[in-house]
């Protein structure tokens, strides 16, 4: 595609539609490991906790990324950027595949977290080059992406773990990195960097920026809660349903993971009303709705019912808080995006550590009535931040 990016000029759907796309396989990488914990802590003869902290690395490597790798987008050209990613992404899914002992897997799993960062360098560019009528419905579409592949990660290791192996999985997810690469290499246009200095002068306007626009970290903060909510419930769920009276495999866990597609279709309609709505409207809804699917998930523990309502549930209530938040802060500084960005999701994937980390200590702690506490806590936490302020 050689149709440059230009600002007021619109973003064509075929470049759109694609950055989706490869947003979706590219985020895929963090929850790969989600349906497999307990096949990889069987193969590697590794402890609940252990196997825990890989999505847990996972998520903290995510957050790094974002915080030292998405600013350079507003300092370089895009395209290197997101090609050394796929680079490096190659070489660590690779050392996963073939990792000897639980110790390789979290380190590698560590810098696979980093270097899959990439959709929150197109979801930035989406809404700076999109026309601004068409902003939240743009950022939707390419947030539709990105939440079709966790949706369709969890599905396919599952699938791909019972059938070949957990290994195997990981090979995919490797050539799948190089096959990104080559279509990035090819459609996407360059554009312009919207900073002008060092990288040093560049990580301290991000502090400047958090200072500067108090909504920015309300916006960040209630989502972080939320996500860390949902990630609480993911990161023990293979261990509970190993468990009586399920005795369910990976490809059982994976397969619950398409219960996500109601928060999939979500989040590409709250693009549409968060005008017509509100931000802070639609913030109690979704911690509201985030609580009703861990009170689902504490009387219905053991049926496949209300199992099922309660992630259709607790995604719907993320999508309405992420999207509805992440769509209008960049209103606050179009030309600081990237690092308003940054801000954002770093303060997110926080939150998504902690209630990974959470997770794994309730759940070795006290069982699953451990996790829903925590997960109530952390929606709790999110819904507080909306109630106590008027954005």
């Amino acid at each position: 595609m050689k149709t440059l990016l230009r600002d007021g000029g619109g973003i064509p759907n075929t470049l759109l539609y694609t950055l989706a796309i490869i947003a979706g396989i590219s985020v895929a990488n963090l929850y790969y490991n989600q349906p497999l914990l307990e096949m990889l802590r069987q193969d590697l003869h590794a402890s609940t906790m252990e196997a825990n902290h890989i999505a847990l690395y996972t998520q903290i490597g995510y957050a790094l990324g974002l915080l030292f790798i998405i600013p350079l987008a507003d300092l370089f050209s895009r395209k290197r950027i997101i090609l050394a990613n796929f680079s490096v992404l190659v070489v660590s899914l690779l050392a996963i595949a073939t990792a000897g002992n639980i110790y390789t897997v979290h380190v590698f799993s560590l810098l696979t977290g980093i270097c899959s960062v990439i959709p929150q360098i197109f979801i930035p560019l989406t809404a700076q080059y999109s026309l601004p009528e068409n902003k939240n419905r743009n950022v939707g579409i390419v947030l539709s992406g990105l939440l079709t592949g966790i949706l369709a990660s969890r599905v396919v290791s599952g699938a791909v773990g019972e059938w070949l192996g957990w290994r195997e999985m990981y090979y995919i997810a490797s050539g799948l990195m190089i096959v990104s690469a080559g279509i990035v290499l090819r459609i996407l246009p360059p554009s312009r960097p919207n900073f002008q200095g060092t990288y040093g002068a560049l990580m301290r306007s991000i502090f400047t920026l958090i200072r500067q626009y108090p909504a920015l970290r309300i916006y960040a903060v209630r989502a972080a809660f939320a996500f860390g909510s949902f990630m609480c419930f993911w990161a023990s769920l293979a261990f509970k349903m190993a468990e009586p009276p399920f005795y369910a495999g990976s490809n059982i866990v994976g397969m619950l993971g398409l219960c996500g597609v109601a928060g999939t279709l979500t989040a590409s309609l709250v693009g549409a009303y968060i005008q017509r709505v509100g931000v802070r409207r639609f913030n109690f809804i979704g911690a509201i709705l985030q609580i009703i699917a861990w009170l689902l998930f504490l009387f219905g523990a053991n049926h496949y019912a209300t199992l099922i309502a309660g992630i259709m549930i607790i995604d719907i209530g993320m999508q309405c808080i992420q999207l509805s938040n992440q769509a209008t802060m960049f209103d606050l500084n179009p030309s600081a995006s990237n690092r308003i960005n940054t801000i954002f999701m770093t303060t997110y994937f926080i939150g998504g550590s902690l209630g990974t980390f959470l997770s794994g200590a309730a759940w070795s702690l006290w069982g699953w009535e451990g996790v829903v506490a925590a997960g109530i806590l952390l929606s709790a936490g999110s819904l507080t931040v909306t109630a106590c302020t008027k954005k």
